[in-house]
């Protein structure tokens, strides 16, 4: 194939190499401490050995198979295949809010995606069931799916061919939510900053209680920062007057969204949740390694020092850069 490769082909790239060159049991830890352990009869039973590896600091003592352990004259760690697979509720707002710009030049609904197919990866190597779902007010769907991880993009793209004529309905889609009965299921909600307010924290402080939880949260332009470009309402399509875009309104915007992104973040860890925010896919991505970095080093896998990066740190002021 010849010619330039897209800003999104590059993502896209990046995310398959991401889940080939990570370990299988690396990807089940990584996923694991982002969901919570949960019980499984068969989860570490009698199923074919996949991994055998020396015993690590921030292991369960249950993982040590005595019997290796003996032979090899230390503490061994056996990994043995999951039958029953864990299961991803993906969960997408379709809102004609979501066409809104970032500052990188996406739509809103294009960097969510993306943070989609990164869980996704990962996901789909571990074996794990996925469940897409999309909703806006007019409609909330389950999209089926059944394949790999080429099945599953071009399934989401399938999904996102669509008018966008439609405002967003998040109660309805938190509601879908609240009702998934598996509770051992790691629900993934994708949407911009624009779209929870104190409502919708309630009911996802409800939500979990019952299930783990990740937010991709989309930084959208901040209207007030000229930047060659006209920004125009998405509803009544009038654009900004060029009176006033300012340097004092873009700074109260800025500081309002960070306060707010702050909040959410608060929020989310306080019931045990993940958010991820960010201004474009480029800066999703980084996002994503980091959050899964960072999940590593809290259970003991990896020695390498890590800082956290607050949600408004990790999105720049308003979707500027990260």
């Amino acid at each position: 194939m010849t010619g330039r490769m897209t800003g999104d082909d590059a993502i896209r790239r990046k995310i398959e190499a991401l889940a080939t060159t990570l370990t299988l049991p690396t990807v089940k830890r990584a996923l694991g401490t982002l969901e919570g352990e949960h019980p499984s009869h068969r989860r570490f039973g009698s199923d074919d050995i996949m991994d055998i590896r020396p015993y690590e600091p921030g292991d369960e003592a249950r993982r040590i198979d005595w019997r290796t352990s003996a032979r090899n004259g230390r503490p061994m760690v056996v990994h043995r295949q999951r039958q029953v697979t864990s299961r991803v509720w993906m969960l997408m707002d379709t809102g004609r809010e979501m066409t809104g710009s970032c500052e990188s030049g996406e739509m809103a609904w294009q960097v969510a995606a993306n943070g989609l197919r990164m869980f996704a990866a990962l996901s789909l190597r571990r074996s794990d069931d996925i469940s897409l779902v999309c909703a806006d007010s007019a409609s909330i769907t389950r999209v089926p799916f059944h394949g790999g991880f080429a099945q599953f993009e071009h399934t989401l793209d399938r999904a996102l061919e669509r008018p966008w004529n439609h405002a967003r309905n998040m109660d309805a889609l938190l509601d879908y939510a609240r009702r998934i009965s598996d509770r051992n299921a790691l629900i993934v909600l994708a949407t911009d900053e624009h779209a929870l307010g104190e409502p919708q924290l309630a009911t996802m402080r409800t939500i979990a209680r019952t299930h783990p939880m990740v937010v991709i949260d989309v930084a959208t332009i901040n209207p007030f920062v000229a930047r060659r470009r006209a920004v125009a309402d998405a509803d009544t399509g009038r654009r900004l007057p060029a009176l006033l875009i300012n340097a004092v309104s873009a700074s109260e915007v800025d500081t309002h969204r960070s306060y707010l992104a702050a909040q959410l973040e608060a929020e989310l860890q306080a019931g045990g949740s993940t958010l991820m925010r960010a201004s474009s896919s480029e800066a999703m991505f980084r996002t994503f390694v980091h959050t899964v970095s960072i999940s590593l080093a809290r259970t003991g896998f990896s020695t390498r020092p890590a800082t956290v990066v607050h949600a408004r740190d990790t999105a720049g002021k308003a979707g500027d850069r990260a």
